[in-house]
C-alpha cells in the first residue's frame, strides 16, 4: 500500500493509529499487529497506560517499511 518511511500511507496510518491502536497497522495489511496493538491498547486503558501503546502503535505504523 505504502511506498515505505516517510510516505502518504504511512503519515495517514500513524494518524490512524494515533487514535484507534491497531487501525494503523490494519491499513498496512498488518492483521496480527493490528490485531495485538487494539488488544494490548484495551487491556492497558484500564490501568491508564493506554496511552504507552497508542503512542507505540503510531511510532510503529510511521516507521513500517514493506517487505519486497
Amino acid at each position: 500500500m505504502s511506498t515505505g518511511q516517510g510516505s502518504a500511507g504511512n503519515v495517514i496510518a500513524a494518524l490512524c493509529s494515533f487514535f484507534i491502536p491497531g487501525l494503523g497497522q490494519l491499513l498496512q495489511g498488518r492483521l496480527l499487529a493490528a490485531a495485538v496493538h487494539f488488544v494490548l491498547a484495551g487491556v492497558l486503558w484500564f490501568f491508564l497506560l493506554g496511552w504507552v501503546i497508542s503512542l507505540w502503535s503510531t511510532i510503529d505504523a510511521a516507521l513500517f517499511k514493506p517487505k519486497g
